[in-house]
């Protein structure tokens, strides 16, 4: 009996121990897909757990997480989206917190189109400005508010083309498509510097730093590795890699 049972306590702990370890899946806004990236491969490195990273627009994400999709850790691109999903039951309630501030940018890949002062939206001199949905997006919403408070809404309208999420609308920009665009500071920053193009960084007096929050999902809510990656995600090491991407 007592043979029977140390070889049942070890298979249960057996058992126990391989359902922590298959992979750490982590739904992540689009414009946070790259910082995401470099901390989950320092978090591996550290850990040895291996997570998966699939990054869409915050409101996509929220919609595969509603239609029963296995994220265990959601790191949005606002703070509405996961309060929300607490609210609804889909998320564990003490676990969201904000894991990064980013800030909105007018970008053209013409590096003499913009200048630092964003005058060129006033002017309207270009074809297209990229915007992603904001419905889906919170820095698309942050767009439109922009455009908003400027007073340019209307007499930009017919210019204006949508992005399905802040990604796509970085690669209108990107490919020429359109010749301006909303994106997240973010996307253009590279080892701390803006790589390339024309900007400007929208005032924190127009648009405000976007808090973007993380929470864990009910599916993560008894894997301890989720909150070891929002434990990370705290870490100086984890800071680091956000602050070269212009996040605060």
């Amino acid at each position: 009996m007592r043979y029977l049972s140390t070889v049942f306590g070890l298979i249960i702990g057996s058992v126990s121990s391989l359902s922590y370890a298959t992979t750490l899946e982590i739904a992540v806004a689009s414009n946070f897909a790259e910082p995401a990236k470099q901390i989950a491969q320092q978090f591996e490195q550290q850990t040895k757990i291996q997570v998966s990273i699939s990054s869409a627009a915050t409101g996509v994400l929220a919609n595969q997480i509603r239609n029963g999709a296995p994220y265990k850790i959601f790191l949005s691109a606002d703070q509405t989206t996961p309060k929300i999903l607490i609210e609804t039951g889909y998320a564990v309630a003490a676990s969201q917190f904000t894991y990064a501030q980013g800030q909105l940018v007018l970008w053209s890949a013409n590096p003499h189109l913009i200048d630092s002062s964003g005058k060129i939206l006033t002017t309207g001199n270009f074809k297209y400005l990229a915007i992603a949905n904001p419905k889906l997006a919170p820095y698309g919403a942050a767009g439109y508010q922009t455009l908003s408070k400027l007073g340019l809404t209307q007499q930009l309208q017919s210019k204006i083309v949508n992005g399905d999420n802040i990604s796509n609308t970085y690669q209108y920009v990107a490919s020429g498509n359109a010749q301006l665009g909303f994106v997240a500071l973010a996307q253009i920053m590279q080892k701390g510097k803006i790589s390339q193009g024309s900007y400007w960084i929208v005032p924190q007096t127009i648009s405000p730093l976007i808090k973007q929050d993380g929470i864990i999902l009910k599916a993560g809510a008894s894997d301890p590795n989720a909150q070891k990656f929002l434990n990370f995600m705290r870490s100086e090491s984890a800071l680091t890699i956000l602050r070269t991407y212009g996040y605060r």
